[in-house]
Formats: structure tokens, sequence, C-alpha cells
């Protein structure tokens, strides 16, 4: 009774406290951690079509000298400097016809810009500004300015007045909107804009092949252990502690929930090869999405795309961000999977502009596909109509992996969390079976269907990665 009372007072002293921090300071002094993800809503912004690439002449600057020479009857001299000027880098050369630096001058009072005397062109002192391509807005023609540079891109804008892009933008607003852009120009796009990856990242790559690392004959524990671990943790959602304590209680065999995770982790290796380089049968009708994972006390995102009929995982991506190489990467695990990519290709996602801009950075390499954006909860237009079932579809998957994943509590690593979504994809493509395909698995392997247990299934099925990874690694 007196632990009672003495509890019920240090609630009220708790709450006196901070009615009184709140008074004096405007603050909450003790706020509750929340245990929920933030959802941030993403930044809207419109992707343009591709700008025109304009690849100069490369002109060689000792014919150049020989027809000047023809022409002019005296030979072309090499810039002459004026008192108290330096000489340039002798590394500097013309990147139009390759003149040494005795025939360039500085053109703009030491800022930076510089010209050949051979062939007149102009160019910057910075070697990472010297372009092959020219870009060139599709609408007006005109070069397109540098206005800012971001982690994974530089942004490009036209700056032509007389652009029928930015004069059609401005013809097309009402009234209001008018008065609002002399006021407030910055809330509107009206210019065109082109965003230049500078991601380091070869599209339609795979993963060098690897060798298992743990094979089964080699574990200290039998195989069917093995299998009875993985199916208690990946396939029932049971917490890696309550499976070591089930094999203890039930099988009397004792083992610490370390070694399940090590397990895990050791069948991921060789699973995860196989399960991302398998020759899928896939269907026309592919969804993406982003879910949440925890990772050492921090929300990280899970990118998912999913064949809507086929009920197979075909990218498994973990980030911290939310960013488009991550999307560039998701969708390049979707690319890789075809013989040939349909000239049909079709990707339903949410709202995110980073699919677009993924869309935009495949197109820079000659990899083309559509991209449908399902915005919102409800079907406001004829888009959503038609392709609010696979966006609903994918949230299903979501909500299928985090009922596996809550029993973990989050994860300690970010290798951790890789482990564990590669075991589950695993479990998702060939051993589970589904309703909607008659009780059937996505993937169909015969050796699996001979085998009457889900342990015995685990084991072949790491088996049989193992044996894919070392033919590959072999071929």
């Amino acid at each position: 009774m007196v632990n009672y009372f003495l509890i019920q007072y240090i609630n009220q002293l708790h709450l006196l406290i901070n009615t009184l921090y709140i008074l004096l300071t405007g603050k909450v002094l003790f706020t509750p951690k929340k245990d929920e993800p933030v959802k941030k809503e993403y930044r809207k912004l419109e992707v343009d079509e591709l700008p025109l690439f304009d690849i100069p002449k490369k002109l060689d600057f000792n014919q150049l000298l020989k027809e000047y020479e023809i022409a002019k009857g005296k030979v072309l001299k090499p810039v002459r400097l004026r008192k108290n000027k330096q000489p340039l880098p002798s590394n500097i050369k013309c990147p139009c016809c390759n003149a040494p630096h005795t025939y360039i001058y500085d053109n703009n009072g030491g800022r930076g810009a510089l010209k050949c005397k051979v062939c007149n062109a102009t160019f910057s002192s910075n070697p990472k500004q010297l372009k092959e391509v020219i870009l060139r807005c599709p609408h007006c023609g005109k070069t397109l300015e540098k206005i800012k540079q971001r982690d994974d891109f530089d942004i490009f804008k036209c700056r032509n007045n007389k652009c029928t892009y930015y004069l059609n933008k401005l013809k097309s607003m009402t009234s209001e909107e008018k008065a609002k852009f002399k006021s407030d120009p910055q809330s509107f796009k009206v210019r065109y804009i082109f965003r230049e990856f500078n991601i380091d990242f070869k599209p339609l790559s795979k993963d060098n092949p690897i060798t298992p690392k743990v094979f089964l004959p080699k574990i200290m524990s039998s195989s069917h252990t093995f299998g009875l671990i993985l199916t208690y943790y990946v396939n029932y959602g049971i917490s890696s502690r309550k499976t070591a304590a089930l094999m203890k209680d039930v099988h009397g065999i004792k083992l610490s929930h370390q070694t399940v995770l090590n397990y895990v982790d050791a069948a991921s290796y060789s699973l995860e090869y196989f399960v991302n380089n398998y020759e899928y049968d896939l269907s026309d009708s592919f969804c993406g999405d982003e879910t949440y994972i925890r990772v050492n006390g921090k929300w990280h995102y899970i990118f998912f795309f999913f064949d809507a009929v086929k009920k197979i995982i075909l990218s498994h991506r973990v980030s911290p961000h939310r960013d488009t190489e991550t999307a560039i990467k998701a969708i390049n695990d979707v690319l890789i999977k075809f013989k040939k990519i349909p000239e049909t290709l079709n990707l339903i996602t949410d709202g995110n502009p980073i699919y677009l801009l993924a869309r935009q950075f495949f197109a820079c390499h000659d990899i083309h596909f559509d991209v449908t954006q399902v915005i919102g909860l409800t079907n406001e237009d004829e888009v959503s109509r038609e392709y609010r079932p696979l966006k609903q579809i994918i949230e299903r998957l979501n909500r299928s992996f985090k009922g596996n994943y809550r029993s973990t509590g989050g994860f300690k690593s970010d290798s951790g969390s890789v482990s564990y979504v590669s075991v589950f994809t695993a479990y998702f493509n060939f051993l589970k079976t589904h309703q909607s395909l008659n009780n059937k698995v996505p993937v169909q392997l015969p050796e699996l269907e001979k085998l009457p247990t889900m342990p015995a299934r685990w084991c072949k099925l790491i088996q049989i990665a193992e044996d894919f990874c070392i033919s590959q690694a072999t071929a």
C-alpha cells in the first residue's frame, strides 16, 4: 500500500513539474518518445522530358593552324601575355581542338573563363565542368544553364524568355495565378528543368557470383535443426529469443538467440544472389512501394517491387533514405530479370517523384519504360481508378512483411536487416503458398515439391541456392 501511494505521489510531482515548465518556457519538459515512423511528405516536383544532347565536333588544332597559314599568309602566333600576367598551367588544353596552353588566354579577368585562339571556343578552367555533351532545351534549342548542385544530380534550367515552354506556362495561368506569380515567382514552375545524374551506377548490371559463406554439412547443428530455425523465425514470424526457447522446450536442442541470427545470416548469403538472379517467368503487371523497417534504433525504408499476378518479389532494397539512387537500384533489380525489356513495360508506384527521376536516369542510358503513379487514397481520376488494385496488392505485401517482421523489434545493424529481408523474399517466392494462386507457391521448384515438411524444404532451397552460386562462379 505504501508503494502504491509513493507511485501516485511521484506521478503528481511529475505532472506539476511539467505544468510549471510549460507555463515558464512554453515547452514540454517530458515528451514521450514516439515509436512510430514519422511519415514525411515527399517533395512534389515535375519531371520534364529529356533535353537535346548536342555533341560538339572535335577539331584538330594542327589542321586549323595550317588552314590559317594558307588563308592569311602568315603563322598564327601563340598568346602573348601582358605584363604581370601569369601563364596558364601546361596541363590545360582546349576541349574542342586540343590546342596547348600557349594558345589559350584568360577571357574574363581571372574568373575562370578561357578562350582558345585557334578555334575561338570558350570553356571553363575547371576540368569538372568541361562537357563532352552540350545540353539544350528541347523547346527552344538554347543551351541549359546549371543553377544548382545536389548530392545525386545537377539541375539545369532554360533561361530563355522567348522559350515556348516558358511562354505557354505563363499563358495558361489564370489572372489570380498571374498576380501571385508577380509577388512570389518561386512558387511556380514556369521554365524547363533537367536533372543530370552524377550517380556512379551502371544500369542492368548484375552482382558477381559469390561463394557460399556456410555449407550445410559444415554447420554445428543438423540440417533439420537449421530448417526448423528458419521455419519458426521466418515463416511464422517468431522472434529469435522465442525461437531459441522453442528449440529447447519442444525439441530439446539448446542454442542461443544469437545462433538463430547467425544461421539466418548464413542462409541469406546464398539466398540473396539466388533470389536476385533466378530466371523468373513474369507477367506484365508490376508495382512498387516503400515500407518501414527499424535498424539500429532508426527507421529505414524497404523498396519492394512486385509481380502482382505471379506474386513474386522482384526487388527488396533496404536504405536509410527514400532517395532517387535507391529507387534506381530497385528498378534495376526488376529490369535485369528480363531477357529483353518489354516495350510496353509499365511500373505502378505511388506519387513519390523519385520514380520519375529514376525513369529519366534510365532514359539517359537509352533504357525506356513507363511509370504510372497512383496518387492519394481515393480514385479521383481515371489513372487511379484503373491502377488502384495494383497499388492495393503491394500494400498487402507490405502488411504481410510487417506481420512477420514485427516480432523482431528491429535490427542492430544494416547487415542484419538485409539478411532478414533476403530470407523473407526467398520464403515468399519459393516456399509460401498463396490463396490467389490456388494455394501454390509463386515459383515452383520440382525438388521442393517432393519434400513433406517445411524444414526439409528450407534445407533443399539453400542447397539449390549454393549450387546455383557455384555454377555461376565457374561458368
